[in-house]
């Protein structure tokens, strides 16, 4: 008996010794594949650093959809017991940017769509019908002949306008020359002081007028896998009117991908311009989202 336990002991000793050192080697191959990863990360990421250095197009486009079905039968507690109510939202942004050492041309299109429909008398009477909440086209086009790295001479055009109704009216354009700064990347500051601003529609109340227009863009991956883009538009005009021709416009946008460009999107914008209302503008829709 006594040889039995003095046997089991040893066994036991030896499977811990080897269950130890197996441990230890385990630990040591995750460590040294951790360490071959981060290597290849980092070189990765210097490759895409080179090809996105590289003169050329770079093309993308981005957008969110998102939508709302509801259906209430017999809910007494509802100011409408019997309703049906469903909204449609989506926006779209594409961009086609070229960039050489000595100038860049920067492109840029949106479009922001909505429909909503209550209907309150589902049981008599005639379906209730889409309303339009929202229709926005926006074009951008940039180009700059480079001083440096980061300063250029610069050209801006941008209009404004609705597409499903009421077609440039109103509708504005603008025209101007001045500077662009890059302080970081994925950064752009256009400040043109010399700047035509058109206000086409059928409202007296509001001519054209020559003023200065500042545009400030920006991306940046917060965390992998979520991308934020910010871009403020103003334009100050140079004549005193009232209602004022000034306004600006802020547009912010998230993007979470979770599988092969496919994810959460959501964007919302504010906007100030007396041409379009006296009153403050906003919006802000959350959906479906794909980027490629």
């Amino acid at each position: 008996m006594k040889h039995f336990f003095i046997t089991t002991i040893f066994l036991l000793l030896i499977a811990s010794i080897a269950s130890a050192q197996t441990l230890k080697e385990l630990q040591a191959m995750k460590a040294e594949k951790e360490t071959a990863m981060t290597a290849l990360q980092a070189e990765i990421a210097g490759l895409k650093a080179q090809i996105d250095a590289l003169p050329g197009w770079d093309i993308g486009a981005f957008g969110t959809l998102g939508f709302n079905l509801s259906n209430f039968n017999n809910w007494i507690k509802g100011a409408n017991p019997n309703a049906v109510s469903s909204s449609i939202r989506a926006t779209v942004n594409a961009f086609a940017n070229y960039d050489e050492p000595k100038y860049f041309w920067r492109n840029s299109g949106g479009i922001n769509l909505g429909w909503q429909k209550l209907d309150t008398d589902v049981d008599d009477g005639p379906d209730t019908d889409f309303e339009q909440v929202a229709d926005v086209l926006k074009l951008s086009s940039l180009f700059g002949y480079k001083f440096n790295d980061k300063l250029a001479l610069s050209a801006l055009g941008e209009y404004n306008t609705s597409i499903l109704t009421n077609f440039n009216n109103p509708g504005i354009l603008d025209l101007g020359v001045g500077f662009t700064w890059t302080p970081i990347k994925n950064m752009v500051v256009v400040v043109h002081p010399l700047n035509y601003h058109w206000v086409f529609g059928d409202n007296p109340d509001f001519s054209s007028a020559l003023g200065a227009k500042l545009v400030v863009d920006y991306t940046r991956e917060l965390v992998p896998g979520l991308t934020w883009k910010t871009n403020l538009t103003t334009f100050l005009s140079y004549k005193s009117t009232d209602p004022s021709l000034s306004e600006w416009t802020w547009v912010n946008s998230f993007g979470f991908n979770l599988w092969k460009g496919i994810g959460v999107g959501l964007e919302f914008g504010l906007r100030n311009a007396e041409v379009e209302s006296p009153d403050g503008q906003s919006y802000w829709v959350m959906g479906l989202s794909y980027a490629f």
